[in-house]
């Protein structure tokens, strides 16, 4: 927007959700239809609307709504009459989500007096403000970034040159810093609350990969392998809940650095710059939560390397039980095929025995015709061929009972 000094600017971002679209669009467009100005387009996420005495810019986020309201004029003092007192309260009061930020900037002109650090500290509401020269010396902004009691941030800009689309830019920039810093802020408390969490499930990680090393029973590995599972899914919730947040923090921050970055700061002997403050004050908040993300991200992969070992170690024990097993069965089939064979060479002798019995029967019946056979040297004989038949017919038997297994044709290579 082009804007021109002296210009009060009122600047909010309510956090409402990706879902909160629609109700966000159609209070907007109450707020224009009660001034009787033209409303946005439907699906529209940017919109600039003429209020009479102030202007209102609209613009829907991923996770929050901006408005901002414009009024050019001139002012006995900075704040005294911010522009957002111009908007009817019972709107205000029904935004719908929650108030993420809330800013006062002014504009003013470079015929303006000048203002000493006296001034200055009254303005911004405590003596710890920052302020650089920007936009190559053509404006000085001031802040401390504190809420002051009304709710607000002030910041106070002098313009020293500036035309309208550089004013319009800065101002923009200014009012940006002060929201991606607040949203990028969104994840620092609940890093400080996982912190905690995450140290616990380290330690029951580290006692648990201890523990993999000691296991020798199968119970014991099949306990340890379900309380990985579960360290294994309260790490994957514990991510869930934190990584959009996390994400969205670092996107925040980058924005930041890119816009203080757009602000060509020049330094102001004695004062912080914006971007010095950033680095003392927003930059550590951000390490710590990449460092949590970072932690969290490890711990998934270690849990994920402590299962792939159990299970390993599961796997060998399982084997080596099998191996066992097999032996076993195997030790238990020589005995089987060795008490066959002693089985079957008493068959072999039962039978023969009670063969021979018969044979022994029938000469004697013969030896009672008298026909001159000698009983004894036949049954000697019988014996002789009694044996080795029954033997060749008892391993026949055995051979079409179970068949021997025919040997797998040569590979032709």
């Amino acid at each position: 927007m082009a804007l021109r000094a002296p210009l009060e600017a009122s600047h909010i971002a309510v956090l409402s959700g990706e879902l909160e679209n629609e109700r966000n669009r159609d209070h907007f467009i109450e707020l224009c239809r009660r001034f009787g100005a033209t409303p946005p387009a439907p699906q529209a996420n940017y919109h600039v609307a003429d209020l009479g005495q102030i202007r209102v810019r609209w613009e829907r986020h991923t996770e929050f709504t901006t408005y901002t309201f414009y009024r050019e004029g001139p002012f006995a003092e900075p704040f005294r009459e911010p522009a957002i007192g111009h908007v009817p309260l019972d709107w205000l009061h029904q935004l719908p989500g929650q108030l993420l930020v809330a800013v006062h900037l002014a504009l003013e002109p470079a015929s303006a007096a000048e203002r000493d650090a006296a001034s200055l500290a009254a303005l911004c509401g405590s003596d710890r403000y920052v302020g650089s020269l920007m936009t190559g010396g053509k404006a000085v902004a001031w802040t401390d970034f504190r809420l002051n009691a009304d709710g607000f941030v002030r910041i106070l800009v002098r313009d020293r040159g500036l035309n309208h689309r550089q004013a319009g830019r800065l101002v923009q920039r200014l009012l940006e810093v002060e929201t991606y810093r607040t949203a990028a802020l969104l994840a620092f408390p609940l890093a400080l609350k996982t912190r905690p969490q995450l140290r616990a499930l380290e330690l029951e990680l580290t006692e648990l990969t201890r523990r993999i090393a000691e296991v020798k029973e199968l119970q014991a590995e099949q306990a340890l392998l379900k309380a990985l599972t579960r360290l294994d899914a309260e790490t994957a919730r514990l991510a869930s809940q934190t990584s959009y947040r996390f994400g969205a923090a670092k996107a925040y921050y980058n924005l930041v650095r890119r816009r203080i970055a757009e602000l060509r700061e020049e330094r102001i002997e004695g004062l912080q710059t914006w971007c010095e403050f950033m680095d003392r004050r927003l930059a550590p908040a951000m390490e710590t939560c990449e460092s949590v993300n970072a932690r969290l991200e490890r711990l998934a992969v270690r849990v994920s390397h402590a299962g792939n070992t159990l299970r390993t170690v599961v796997d060998v024990a399982l084997q080596a039980q099998n191996r066992d097993l097999l032996r076993s069965m195997n030790r238990r089939v020589q005995l089987q095929i060795r008490l066959q064979q002693t089985v079957e060479g008493l068959s072999v002798v039962a039978i023969s025995y009670y063969v021979l019995g018969l044979v022994g029967y029938a000469l004697k019946g013969l030896g009672a015709l008298s026909l001159g056979i000698d009983v004894e040297v036949l049954q000697a004989v019988s014996l002789l061929l009694v044996v080795p038949l029954v033997w060749a017919g008892v391993r026949r038997l055995r051979h079409l009972a179970v068949p021997e297994s025919k040997a797998p044709p040569a590979d032709p290579q």
